[in-house]
């Protein structure tokens, strides 16, 4: 890894673990945050917002994603996408969140906090054969 990536990713991991202090978790009390960048070089954060209807819950992941389409338009880019709890502990995205982010560049980097400590992993390692409408092969 470069000392560009690493630096994006620490400045990633500060601004979803802010994010992350914003969640509103009334019902699980996990407070989550994701950051991504842009292939312009932006980063657009997010966190998850509960609702006791619990199937109308979005994730850090997806709220992150859906500022950046809302800003950016329908061909943003994510490169890179970081998760984290605000209590530190482990956090990955679910498959819901690795599908959508799959339709907008399966080989961004996701970084997350496992039992086993940091991991990056592309998504395409996270989602091997994500869902595609067109048919084509993944």
């Amino acid at each position: 890894m470069t000392k560009e990536v690493a630096e994006l990713i620490e400045r990633l991991l500060a601004a979803a673990s802010e994010a992350a202090q914003q969640a509103y978790a009334p019902f699980s009390g996990i407070r989550v945050g994701a950051a991504l960048n842009t292939a312009d070089g932006d980063v657009v954060s997010g966190c998850n917002v509960e609702n006791s209807s619990l199937g109308l819950t979005v994730c850090a992941e997806r709220c992150a994603l859906f500022r950046a389409v809302a800003s950016k338009g329908a061909s943003v880019q994510p490169n890179i996408l970081v998760v984290v709890r605000a209590d530190g502990g482990p956090i990955a995205p679910c498959g819901a969140c690795r599908q959508v982010l799959a339709e907008f560049n399966p080989e961004a980097l996701v970084v997350f906090r496992s039992d086993h400590g940091i991991e990056q992993r592309r998504l395409l390692e996270l989602l091997p054969d994500y869902f595609r409408l067109d048919g084509e092969d993944t």
